[in-house]
């Protein structure tokens, strides 16, 4: 009786413990270790707002660099959309890797006006990882190659049908890839080398950096003198 009343016992505490998972499905997880990253967990941090050092050009757009500890708390070591606000304003952007395990932001004109901010300023974000990846910006040199391939076949498809069959996060890695050559003979190799690799069904490119920490390929801009007249 003894024995059969703990049996009862226990298998109420295992109903009660399977009803909690149910309501909580990360509770109880073997896979969910301590500090793991919730996707959607707000980040929040301070940052100075600089203007890159480029020479010969002028431009008007502006960069920070996301604290370390705030790109820890980000899914990813490579680029990751995300939404939030700016100084206040909303917006939402693509986060890019700095090739030291790092993110840093480039800020158009149009943001750092709703902002209010100016190199120099010391600005505060809220961002959260996007749940959906937004269309990436294709560069002109793709669009036009992608236009100029082969149309495919029934039960082959060409380069554009792969293009537009592959998700928004395949597709912002071939971009990525391409713009990550710091040569333009290297840039316009890989817009061929993508065509062609797509036409063959290749969805993704194949062994690719994408934080850019062992490669050295990525980095942020240099930052120039922060106060402006």
């Amino acid at each position: 009786m003894a024995r059969t009343s703990q049996r009862k016992a226990g298998s109420r505490r295992g109903d009660d413990r399977n009803a909690h998972r149910a309501k909580h499905p990360i509770a109880g997880r073997a896979d969910v270790k301590p500090g793991r990253i919730s996707p959607r967990r707000i980040v929040c941090f301070t940052t100075t707002l600089h203007r890159p050092e480029i020479k010969g050009a002028s431009v008007d757009w502006t960069f920070l660099v996301l604290p370390a500890a705030a790109s820890r708390k980000l899914p990813s070591r490579a680029m990751v959309s995300v939404e939030g606000t700016f100084n206040g304003a909303a917006f939402h952007a693509t986060l890019q890797p700095d090739g030291k395990g790092g993110h840093w932001l480039k800020v158009e004109r149009a943001l750092r006006e709703a902002a209010g901010a100016k190199a120099g300023d010391e600005v505060s974000l809220e961002i959260t990882p996007m749940t959906e990846e937004p269309e990436p910006i294709v560069p002109p040199e793709l669009r036009r190659a992608l236009a100029n391939a082969p149309a495919g076949k029934a039960g082959a498809p060409g380069a554009r049908e792969v293009w537009g069959d592959i998700t928004p996060a395949a597709r912002r890695d071939w971009i990525h890839w391409m713009e990550s050559a710091k040569q333009a003979e290297t840039r316009a190799r890989r817009v061929a080398t993508a065509v062609d690799m797509l036409a063959k069904g290749k969805r993704r490119p194949c062994c690719f950096d994408r934080s850019g920490m062992y490669s050295k390929s990525m980095g942020c801009p240099v930052a120039a003198d922060t106060t402006e007249s």
